[in-house]
């Protein structure tokens, strides 16, 4: 019985994570600092670490189209 009742929390926790991994960010206009996600998504999408996205949303805040701008130009 217990192996009925653990098998469908742990397959549905994998979906949703693996689908909203998926999706990509939940605004694409805007970062939401506190969702490890979006930060990961992100600095991927911009090619820095989650530590300079982190600096960089300090600096410029967290619209995207600013972050990118701010990211483009920043020494390599």
């Amino acid at each position: 019985m217990s192996e009925h009742h653990d098998a469908p929390k742990a397959h549905e926790f994998h979906t949703q994570h693996e689908d909203h991994a998926a999706k990509g960010p939940h605004n694409p206009r805007e970062i939401n600092p506190k969702m490890a996600s979006d930060i990961a998504y992100w600095a991927k999408e911009f090619n820095v670490s989650g530590d300079a996205l982190h600096e960089a949303i300090r600096a410029h805040g967290t619209h995207t189209d600013k972050l990118r701008a701010a990211l483009a130009h920043r020494p390599a």
